[in-house]
């Protein structure tokens, strides 16, 4: 019994959000939450949840998916979108920038991870 109870413990602490950030998108929030795992590492938890109505009743419902990202991934991570995210801005139509109000393409998105 003991054992069942110290392996709860650890993964309702696998559970523990450290720091959570929130960005709401149209119909879609991207959640962006530290936790730790085992050896008490940190890592980031990315979560997309889109909101969903469905049929004639308008009963609503979430369909989310989820990343994790480690840190040891940081840096490749975010060499690779931001090299992403600099190729739509390039490459972006007019009617992209114009819908965003931005009349360059020349902006960036950046994520620091310091």
């Amino acid at each position: 019994m003991d054992e069942e109870k110290k392996r709860y413990e650890t993964d309702k602490r696998d559970q523990e959000i450290v720091y959570s950030k929130a960005i709401k998108a149209g119909k879609r929030i991207y959640y962006l939450d530290v936790k730790r795992n085992r050896k008490d590492e940190l890592f980031l938890a990315i979560t997309e949840s889109k909101k969903k109505v469905m049929g004639d009743d308008s009963q609503v419902s979430f369909e989310k998916h989820k990343i994790f990202l480690y840190k040891e991934d940081f840096e490749k991570f975010l060499t690779g979108m931001q090299d992403v995210i600099g190729f739509i801005n390039d490459n972006a139509s007019g009617a992209d920038s114009a819908e965003k109000g931005d009349d360059s393409s020349s902006s960036r998105f950046e994520i620091d991870f310091g």
